[in-house]
């Protein structure tokens, strides 16, 4: 496997800052590390990111997250693993990513479900780090960055 150029951010070096300062104030707003790292694993799951999935698996397995938690992430809806909130998250996170899969965007439905587990600080947090996400993911995805390679 070979990435077709290096990393536009790389290329770019002023771009590399305000995105890193992006993901780390995303981080900020009172999610736990590990559903915010499973938001950023199941965004790159439904794009096809193998680098950013990569990335969020190994961090959640730092985290101490078990197996099944993170091997059935994309399976979220149909395994006991999860909780509401954490639930909420992931379809919020989902539904933010494929936003050209619905007119509506964001369902009034997932939006109300999820504002019943956050508060407005972590709702931003989720679609903040789904936004950097999908930023990383359609930067990696296009070169082919290969998994581990950064």
């Amino acid at each position: 496997m070979e990435a077709r150029m290096k990393n536009p951010a790389t290329i770019i070096p002023a771009a590399q800052k305000p995105i890193m300062e992006l993901m780390k104030a995303a981080q900020s707003g009172g999610l736990s590390k590990e559903l915010a790292e499973m938001i950023h694993l199941r965004v790159s799951q439904i794009n096809g990111c193998s680098f950013c999935a990569d990335a969020g698996y190994k961090s959640l397995r730092k985290l101490g997250e078990t197996d099944e938690r993170i091997g059935l992430i994309s399976a979220w809806r149909e395994t006991p693993y999860y909780t509401d909130a954490e639930r909420a998250a992931l379809e919020l996170a989902e539904e933010a990513t494929r936003l050209a899969d619905n007119p509506a965007g964001v369902t009034d439905r997932v939006w109300d479900n999820a504002a019943d587990h956050f508060d407005e600080q972590q709702l931003a947090s989720i679609l903040l780090i789904t936004a950097a996400t999908n930023l990383f993911n359609r930067l990696n995805a296009p070169i082919r960055q290969i998994a581990g390679t950064w």
